[in-house]
């Protein structure tokens, strides 16, 4: 482990993602992320991901080449003294291009997680949309409470449709999704998620759709039904957002829950002196996600990280000092 008395402190690296060919992707995660994953579909990259299905690779700095799991297990200082468990990443983040409708499905929350699936996490996620086509929706609870036997019933028929509520999104909304909550992201719709860094997904309805070999992907009936939020929902509102302005920067919160902390950063230091002036404190870790333009992070030992839409940089906490110069937006991320 780093001393911390010795002054040294942690330098930021890049993240390759790992990705995910799931049936319902499209081609923009390269077409417009230059992600140069040979998939497609290539339905998500996973930016940045411990998690044994799909692990970031660090792609810049001295450990470039290495998983991220094992960078973190060497250097469980990275984390954070917020991170209570030694070497673990709590989140996941990802980028989602759903050219087809994701599957109807809920996440258990961590005690259920615990208890039934081998003392994984739970997942509670927050969405933020990059780009929609016209008529993008997502499905958001149910338009009124519903009890487990219909559920079920609706299920097996094919008409838990008509229960579900949905609703019509646009590029920039945020949307929480509590562990509990049945849910999917609707065709059209390009989205970084934020999540706890688990993969337990239970499917209530795949539209009966066939994988790559002609089979049904599996339901998960009794354990969504274990899990879901049965009462009615009233649409989701958009957050209230305050733009707040420093020299080079402007920023706004996202969202603040228990697993995470996501802010927007619109940086523009083309026509003023100042950088954006940025570095971590000792309790956590942050995540940069570059979703528009380019520029420059430059560290205080004078290296310099040059990044691009769809670059995901992980700056360990209590990093040195840094300076963000360029025009981009950047999804910052912490715990």
């Amino acid at each position: 482990m780093t001393n911390r008395n010795s002054g040294w402190k942690a330098e930021p690296f890049l993240l390759k993602p790992a990705g995910k060919d799931y049936l319902w992707g499209g081609t923009r995660l390269n077409d417009d992320f230059s992600k140069d994953i040979p998939m497609e579909p290539l339905a998500e990259t996973w930016e940045c991901s411990t998690h044994a299905d799909g692990q970031s690779i660090v792609a810049s700095g001295q450990f470039q080449g290495e998983a991220l799991a094992e960078v973190l297990r060497r250097h469980p200082e990275y984390l954070g003294t917020h991170m209570r468990t030694l070497g673990e990443l709590p989140i996941l983040i990802k980028l989602i291009d759903a050219r087809q409708d994701l599957s109807v499905q809920v996440h258990p929350d961590d005690a259920y997680a615990f208890e039934h699936e081998n003392g994984s996490l739970g997942k509670t996620e927050m969405w933020y949309v990059l780009d929609t086509a016209e008529d993008a929706r997502i499905v958001y609870g149910f338009r009124q409470s519903i009890n487990r036997e219909a559920l079920k019933k609706s299920i097996l028929l094919g008409t838990v449709e008509k229960y579900l509520q949905k609703v019509h999104i646009k590029k920039d909304d945020v949307f929480f999704i509590q562990a509990g909550k049945v849910h999917a992201i609707g065709a059209g719709a390009l989205i970084a998620e934020i999540q706890e860094s688990s993969n337990l997904t239970y499917r209530l309805f795949d539209y009966d759709r066939l994988d790559k070999n002609g089979k049904k992907r599996e339901l998960h009936i009794e354990k969504a039904l274990d899990v879901a939020d049965l009462n009615g929902n009233a649409p989701p509102r958009q957050p209230m957002r305050v733009l707040k302005y420093t020299p080079g920067c402007a920023s706004e919160l996202l969202c603040r829950c228990r697993y995470f902390q996501v802010e927007r950063q619109l940086i523009n230091t083309e026509r003023c002196r100042a950088m954006a002036c940025f570095c971590t404190a000792e309790n956590s870790f942050h995540v940069l996600l570059c979703i528009g333009g380019c520029g420059t992070l430059y560290e205080e030992n004078g290296h310099a990280l040059n990044f691009f839409r769809g670059d995901c940089i992980f700056v360990p906490a209590d990093s040195m000092a840094l300076r963000l110069h360029g025009r981009a937006q950047m999804l910052n991320i912490s715990c």
